[in-house]
């Protein structure tokens, strides 16, 4: 029996039986493979323009000249087209940053390149994908909200071992977990980000990129020796001020 052709209520959600069929067999022809990449350069088109829940699988068939069932015979729903879509994206940068990092020399070097990627990519080559990572990704407790979250995690990966082996050589501080310097290096950029698509403002990339990364570069280096001693001097100073104050009571003489 042949399958039933998905009906339009299903370009929100997959068939019924999506849980069973996990993996589509890879295309036969350079023809199949084409219509792949015709589908996913569309796809991307129309979820930067519309977000998730706008996007439809009709209006990327529509823009190809093809049928709806011509898009289910390679991609079960919208959710996993979205979730391709949204992985080779993620693929294509880091495949640059991971090919760039390792030519660079220094921490804060490697920090710049980072910081000035990541806001290159985001708003010149990604606005809109961009904006459904922020707005729906971050929002979504579902699957594919979880998948949201493991695109970041490798995203981030290439930014973890520069932390951790900045750490080991004594360049950054020890007393701040990896996961929370992480987010000291993108929550700036996200509000940066946010700004930009809110207001459909252009940024200066090369000097925003700049500005974080010496704030940053100041924030993750560890404590100078005397910056330090003279901390704990000063901790020293109000506690025993404290307890003299303590002692006097309210009438002020020590008791």
């Amino acid at each position: 029996m042949s399958r039933p052709r998905p009906s339009s209520a299903d370009a929100a959600s997959p068939p019924a039986d999506a849980a069973i069929v996990r993996v589509r067999r890879a295309p036969a022809s350079a023809k199949s493979e084409q219509r792949i990449k015709d589908i996913l350069r569309v796809a991307r088109a129309v979820f930067s323009e519309h977000g998730y829940e706008r996007a439809t699988t009709t209006d990327i068939a529509q823009r190809l000249g093809i049928s709806e069932a011509t898009v289910f015979t390679y991609f079960r729903g919208k959710r996993e087209l979205c979730v391709r879509v949204l992985s080779d994206w993620y693929d294509e940068i880091i495949v640059d940053v991971e090919a760039k990092l390792p030519t660079l020399s220094g921490t804060y070097a490697k920090l710049h390149f980072v910081v000035h990627s990541h806001l290159r990519h985001l708003l010149v080559d990604g606005t809109g994908l961009c904006a459904l990572i922020l707005s729906e990704g971050r929002a979504r407790n579902d699957e594919l909200g979880e998948t949201f979250s493991q695109l970041q995690r490798r995203y981030t990966a290439p930014l973890m071992a520069v932390l951790d082996e900045a750490r080991e050589r004594g360049e950054v501080r020890s007393d701040v977990p990896l996961r929370l310097l992480r987010a000291m290096v993108y929550g700036p950029m996200e509000h940066v980000l946010w700004g930009a698509i809110r207001r459909n403002e252009a940024v200066d990339i090369d000097g925003t990129a700049e500005q974080i990364t010496r704030l940053l570069w100041q924030t993750v280096q560890p404590p100078a020796p005397d910056t330090l001693a003279l901390a704990r001097f000063h901790s020293e100073v109000s506690d025993a001020l404290a307890r003299v104050k303590t002692a006097a009571g309210p009438s002020g003489a020590i008791e």
